[in-house]
């Protein structure tokens, strides 16, 4: 198990005139292999929490375990462990700094000790994994698309070989076929080198999609886990959160209100298109019999 996280707390300035708590004894386990999504609207907590995850965030209180080690005990490695749980942010631009894409990706096998012919090999490898052509590799990160700069900022992470691949946000500002692209890369990430990913999305669409467990944040505090099924049978309580469910499940639950005898609780086209169809073979044996 990769990361633990027991009775995490913060509070933002704290003993200020500012204070503000933004974390609440957030207790969760994070399993080797997962596609987790992490929901929640504005404010909930979502992003200073996934800050913790690679300690870019000192807790006020609780504590976070990645491999069984504490990652905030004295000495503990966490330049070693940003190199194994990976962020990408909302803003690529916020980790773009170098003066074309290769040498930017090259950073982190470099700061891991790897020489100059190695880390470009990895910088290589990497960008070839998140399929951005090499005309691209000597511009500037700056000359780059937004979703482009996202392949960018993700290949200076896979770079490093990590276990943990942390997106917050991913496709905000993309268009519909940006979006799918960076989603499609992180699926294939996760499938193909078993990078255990945690998604920070406003899109249910999206993580009914490709999350295999979603964990819904509200108020600094974890509302629910579970899987997509799971979270997205619970329709008023994610609209008291300010959240809503897929737009396929809301057509489920119109038919079954209508009285079509299936499982409301699809969350993808596919689910829906098998129940759909399944009761339709249903409504014509029992015609058929009358």
């Amino acid at each position: 198990m990769p990361i633990r996280i027991e009775h995490l707390h913060y509070v933002y300035s704290a003993g200020t005139a500012y204070e503000r708590t933004a974390l609440k004894d957030i207790c969760l386990d994070i399993e080797d292999g997962t596609f987790l999504a992490l929901i929640g609207h504005t404010g909930s907590g979502k992003s200073t929490l996934i800050q913790h995850l690679n300690g870019l965030i000192r807790p006020t209180g609780g504590t976070i375990y990645y491999n069984g080690e504490d990652i905030f005990a004295e000495g503990y490695p966490l330049k070693k462990l940003r190199s194994q749980v990976g962020l990408v942010f909302q803003y690529p631009e916020n980790q773009l700094f170098e003066t074309d894409v290769l040498t930017d990706v090259c950073f982190g096998p470099k700061n891991q000790g790897l020489s100059q012919e190695e880390a470009q090999k990895e910088a290589r490898w990497a960008l070839e994994q998140v399929r951005l052509a090499p005309d691209f590799w000597r511009k500037s990160p700056f000359e780059l698309s937004g979703g482009q700069k996202r392949r960018a900022a993700i290949a200076g992470i896979l770079a490093m070989h990590p276990s943990v691949l942390v997106l917050d946000e991913p496709t905000a500002g993309l268009d519909p076929r940006g979006r799918d692209e960076i989603l499609d890369l992180a699926s294939a990430l996760h499938k193909e080198h078993n990078i255990t990913v945690v998604l920070v999305s406003h899109s249910m669409e999206d993580v009914a999609n490709y999350a295999s467990r979603i964990v819904v944040m509200d108020h600094g505090s974890v509302l629910m886990d579970g899987t997509p099924s799971e979270v997205f049978s619970h329709e008023e309580l994610l609209k008291q959160s300010g959240l809503s469910v897929p737009q396929v499940t809301r057509i489920m639950h119109a038919l079954a209100e209508d009285g079509w005898n299936l499982n409301a609780d699809a969350t993808t086209i596919a689910e829906a298109k098998k129940e759909i169809l399944a009761a339709v073979r249903t409504n014509r044996k029992e015609r058929s019999l009358c």
